[in-house]
């Protein structure tokens, strides 16, 4: 029920305005099943809604792909999903010595200071701050857009 749908809108206050008519002349003995129907319906109506503009959507970057145009969807500087899942789970597997490291010298404050290293790189790549060969040949490849 969007602006961008006003004949979905216009189906939905019809179908609104149906269901309350209904419910006049039924009473309201029949009220939780009339508020079912309608539910379902504008479930369905939504849902058709949404799946078109879904394919309406995935329809666009097959074309755009297909042309060669870069989407923008995806940030180059932060990496992929994988990229940045990789690098945590590697800054994770290497905090089990640190952090045992950390407390046999220093106790407490060497962990604290272990673990704010850790969430600190983390935070550093997730923001772009490290310069990776893989993001500079591809922040190289989109200026061409």
């Amino acid at each position: 029920m969007t602006a961008h749908d006003p004949d979905l809108k216009t189906e939905l206050r019809k179908e609104l305005d149906t269901t309350l008519q209904t419910r006049k002349e039924l009473g309201p003995e029949y009220e939780q099943e009339l508020v079912d129907s309608f539910l379902e319906k504008v479930d369905a109506k939504l849902g058709d809604a949404i799946d078109r503009r879904v394919r309406r959507h995935l329809a666009e970057q097959q074309m755009s792909v297909a042309r060669g145009v870069r989407t923008g969807a995806g940030d180059p500087g932060i990496g992929s999903f994988g990229e940045r899942f990789g690098f945590a789970a590697i800054s994770l597997v290497l905090a089990i010595p640190l952090s045992a490291i950390a407390v046999l010298n220093a106790h407490l404050p060497g962990l604290l200071v272990c673990w704010a290293g850790i969430v600190g790189i983390n935070a550093l790549n997730v923001s772009g701050a490290f310069p990776w060969p893989g993001r500079q040949k591809r922040d190289q490849d989109s200026d061409w857009k």
